[in-house]
C-alpha cells in the first residue's frame, strides 16, 4: 500500500502542519481524528489496515489530516470568542491548502468528509457548510451541538454565544438553512450517521437527522447497539460505510 507523509509551513494557520497519505487512486476521503487525535491516529487505531482492500484496489485514497483541537475548541485558557476563531483558521487551512493538495495527488470526482467521535463533528461541520466540495459524508459517533452540555461533556463555550459558534454548529445553522442551492447540492451528498443506542450524543444524532429530514435532504442514520465509541467499532463501520 502507498503511504507518503507530508509536511508544510500553513500560513492561514502559522505552524508546520502534517498528515498521512494511503492509496494511490479512488475516490479522496478527507479524514479527521478524534479530539486531541494526530494525523497517524487512523492508522494506530487499525482501521487502515481494515480497509487495505479498497486502498489497495484503488477504490480509496486516504488523507488523515493532524488535529489542532487543544489550540481551539479544547484550548480552555482562552477566551471562547478566540477558541471558535482558531477552529476556523483550521477549516481555512482545510478548503485552502488540504483539498488543493488533495486534488493534485488526485482528480476522482468524489471527495469524502469522514471522522469518527469529535472528528465526525469536524467532517460533518465543514461538509454542511460547503457542500459543493463533497459527494459523500460518513460521520461515526459524533456530537453535533457543542454548546449543548450531555452527561459529563459541557458547553465548550460555557455559555458563549456568537455568529462564529452559530455557523459551526451542524444543528444550528442547519434548522436555519434556506437557501436553495446550498440545499441542493446537500441532497445530492451520500450521507451517513452512525451513534450507539447508549452513546451520550444518540439524541443529538436524533436531532440532526429530523433537521435533515425537514430540510428534503436523504440520509442513513445506524444505530449500533451499546455505546459503539471506540476503535473496535468504528473499525467495523469504517469497513461497512466508506
Amino acid at each position: 500500500m502507498r503511504r507518503e507523509y507530508h509536511r508544510w509551513h500553513s500560513p492561514r494557520m502559522g505552524r508546520m502542519m502534517e498528515l498521512l497519505m494511503f492509496g494511490h487512486a479512488g475516490a479522496k476521503v478527507l479524514v479527521f481524528p478524534t479530539r486531541d487525535g494526530r494525523f497517524y491516529e487512523y492508522e494506530s487505531l487499525r482501521i487502515v489496515q481494515r480497509l487495505a482492500h479498497k486502498i489497495e484496489a484503488g477504490h480509496l485514497q486516504l488523507f488523515c489530516v493532524d488535529s489542532v483541537d487543544h489550540e481551539s475548541l479544547y484550548c480552555f485558557w482562552k477566551q471562547p470568542s478566540e477558541r471558535i476563531q482558531r477552529h476556523a483558521q483550521f477549516e481555512e487551512y482545510i478548503l485552502h491548502e488540504v483539498l488543493p493538495f488533495m486534488q493534485d495527488k488526485n482528480s476522482h470526482s468524489c471527495t469524502i468528509a469522514h471522522g469518527c467521535s469529535l472528528g465526525a463533528f469536524h467532517a460533518t461541520n465543514i461538509a454542511f457548510r460547503h457542500p459543493h466540495l463533497f459527494q459523500k459524508l460518513s460521520a461515526f459517533s459524533g456530537r453535533y451541538d457543542l454548546t449543548m452540555p450531555v452527561e459529563d461533556f459541557t458547553d465548550l463555550f460555557s455559555g458563549y454565544y456568537d455568529d462564529n459558534i452559530y455557523f459551526h454548529t451542524p444543528t444550528h445553522f442547519m434548522a436555519n438553512l434556506e437557501c436553495n442551492w446550498h440545499l441542493q447540492h446537500l441532497r445530492n451528498m451520500d450521507i451517513t450517521l452512525v451513534i450507539g443506542t447508549e452513546d451520550p450524543f444518540l439524541g443529538n444524532n436524533h436531532h440532526l437527522s429530523s433537521i435533515l429530514h425537514s430540510k428534503g435532504v436523504n440520509h442513513q442514520l445506524h444505530e449500533w447497539t451499546g455505546r459503539a465509541h471506540c476503535g473496535y467499532f468504528w473499525r467495523r463501520m469504517a469497513s461497512l460505510y466508506l
